[in-house]
């Protein structure tokens, strides 16, 4: 059997060499009746991270790099590998060694006894508390529309070829690769790990990122955000008409409810801000149908070494 390694890389010159030797150490002895191959996918890297994996093509033939012309994401770096691995089993797992290679062997017995999907999750993190709380809020809110995701996210993950094939398959601008994988519905097991803490360089996956990666999750693979505003909007009416009662009932009784101006403003400030709100909801919702038709690609390869 061949199993195909997709390695997103940004900025990770130093720790590639050491990724590269740990999974070959791998198939070098608990493996070694497999094949494999290494593809790392650089998404514009301004340090020595190109030189570096180019280098390592040279010493392994096993290597394939594939570069493209900016900085696109770590999902469009991770989709242009997906398409290119030829393997029989697909793992997708982190350049920076925070994913422990150790596990690689119990994700291909796990594959091999049956489970199309093998799922190393996060039990916890080596992180800032920032980072950990940011992780914990944004689980919470992810797991109220997909409840099969561990409470800890993943990206440490094996793929069946089936599985590959039918992830591909799916064609949109803004990918949530988490809800994306579990949607097909193949078999998955998991397994639970803590992820290590960066020792090599320092992460590129800035609070911005984080953001977007949580605003694809929640606008393009949950109905969350639609049901919240048909809640506010129910809830906001029922209060109204509440209100509306109330005024009628004290102008029977020849009494005014509430007098002055601050009532009345309490009462537009509220209402037009929660219109704002939705109608911002509303909005990324129509950006994001504008850039489905204009039918741009995800990525812009700039050359391919395979």
């Amino acid at each position: 059997m061949k199993v195909s390694f997709v390695i997103a890389v940004y900025h990770n010159e130093g720790a590639l060499s050491k990724t590269h030797e740990k999974i070959r150490s791998v198939f070098l002895s608990e493996l070694a009746q497999h094949d494999y191959e290494i593809i790392f996918v650089d998404d514009g890297s301004k340090d020595g991270s190109l030189a570096e994996i180019l280098y390592l093509r040279e010493k392994d033939n096993r290597v394939k790099v594939i570069t493209f012309t900016r900085n696109f994401g770590q999902m469009a770096a991770m989709l242009a590998g997906f398409k290119e691995a030829t393997g029989d089993a697909i793992i997708n797992i982190s350049a920076d060694m925070q994913d422990p290679v150790e596990l690689i062997p119990l994700m291909v017995e796990k594959w091999q006894t049956g489970s199309e999907i093998v799922i190393c999750f996060r039990t916890d993190r080596s992180d800032t508390l920032t980072a950990k709380l940011f992780s914990r809020v944004a689980y919470g809110v992810l797991r109220m529309s997909h409840p099969q995701i561990p409470p800890g996210g993943f990206d440490f993950v094996l793929m069946d070829r089936k599985v590959m094939d039918a992830f591909n398959a799916i064609d949109v601008r803004h990918r949530y690769f988490q809800g994306d994988l579990l949607w097909t519905g193949y078999r998955t097991s998991f397994i639970p790990y803590v992820r290590q803490k960066r020792t090599i360089g320092k992460s590129q996956y800035n609070f911005g990122k984080k953001l977007k990666n949580f605003l694809d999750a929640v606008l393009d693979a949950s109905y969350l955000p639609i049901r919240f505003i048909s809640l506010i909007g129910i809830i906001t009416s029922a209060l109204g008409m509440l209100y509306s009662a109330t005024i009628v009932i004290s102008w029977l009784r020849g009494e005014t409810p509430f007098q002055g101006w601050a009532p009345l403003m309490i009462v537009i400030l509220l209402v037009g801000g929660l219109i704002m709100v939705m109608l911002g909801v509303i909005g990324e919702y129509v950006w994001r149908i504008n850039e489905e038709v204009r039918k741009r690609p995800n990525y812009v390869v700039r050359d391919k070494y395979l």
